[in-house]
């Protein structure tokens, strides 16, 4: 691909990650078949796992917090009578047993987990802690005291794969880790369990079969990598929009507030908005209510008049 200034690409990459590498690595293959180093993503998958990982490039790398907090649904294998260091199969074995419950027990016990729960963060995770990632600290030998959270499962599929192994249909919210959530049924069956496969397949909006792999990109020419990304406001797309005349863009491009009845508009306070000039995405806005007064703020802004952030 030939060479672009910074920023002139951008936009939403939907890519279905294969096994075996990590999130990173994505990235980096990202950058190098789009000719550009602002690319990120949102929700790290462990390198085990495959499936959707939404990449940020360009000025929509600056959405990454927004869409961090999507729900999200994945398929995962559960293996019974067996615990990890790492909560899956990749650890090291803890403890092993043949004593394993049968199929109605472990319906049972799945569908205690639906709801909100209360889960510890593994140490083998990307979560960081007084600046460094647990996953560190557990390689080097150590471990540090994770305070329980709250995360939510909207449901959870349960299929007998075989008398170790069940297939589970997760739908639930940010911050879960599957992992955890499999070791933590098998704690409470007797037997244990470590996770043996996983595949997100679903973040937002996102789906699976929406997405593309890297060979699939890299089989591309410039045009069809270009032509496969989404545009950065499609992550709002949830979202109310307002177009602004020029004179109150430029103020609420500056960090003024405008009143809303000017524009008029009716926006609680609080609501996030996305804001258009003459058809194109902007910003993201957030309504305030301001010593009575109702008005609009900018939150972020992904493009200037010049085109550039």
């Amino acid at each position: 691909m030939s060479k672009r200034k910074p920023d002139t690409v951008s936009g939403v990459l939907i890519v279905n990650k294969h096994a075996g590498v990590t999130s990173h690595r994505i990235i980096s293959a990202c950058r190098r078949l789009y000719d550009t180093q602002r690319v990120g993503h949102a929700g790290t998958l462990d390198p085990m796992a495959t499936g959707v990982l939404p990449v940020l490039i360009g000025r929509a790398a600056k959405a990454s917090e927004y869409l961090m907090e999507h729900d999200k649904e994945y398929r995962a294998v559960m293996r019974l009578g067996v615990t990890t260091d790492t909560e899956d199969v990749t650890g090291t074995v803890l403890s092993e047993t043949d004593r394993l419950p049968d199929e109605d027990e472990v319906r049972r016990v799945c569908a205690s987990f639906v709801g909100e729960i209360m889960q510890t963060p593994p140490m083998y995770s990307a979560l960081k802690v007084g600046g460094q990632k647990l996953v560190d600290i557990a390689r080097k030998g150590g471990e540090v005291e994770r305070q329980p959270r709250a995360v939510f499962i909207r449901s959870l599929g349960v299929k007998r794969l075989s008398e170790s192994e069940y297939e589970l249909s997760v739908s639930c919210s940010k911050g879960t880790y599957i992992r955890t959530l499999c070791a933590d049924i098998g704690a409470s069956l007797g037997c244990g369990a470590a996770m043996a496969a996983l595949t997100r397949t679903r973040t937002g909006r996102f789906t699976l079969g929406e997405a593309v792999t890297i060979e699939e990109l890299d089989a591309m020419t410039p045009e069809e990598r270009l032509a496969a990304l989404r545009p950065v406001e499609i992550l709002f797309d949830h979202l109310p929009a307002v177009t602004l005349p020029l004179f109150h863009m430029k103020l609420f491009q500056s960090g003024a507030a405008v009143y809303q009845e000017r524009v008029h508009t009716e926006l609680e306070p609080g609501q996030l908005f996305r804001a258009y000039r003459d058809g194109q995405f902007i910003a993201l806005g957030r309504a305030a209510d301001e010593d009575g007064v109702r008005v609009l703020r900018l939150e972020k802004l992904f493009l200037l008049d010049a085109g550039g952030v």
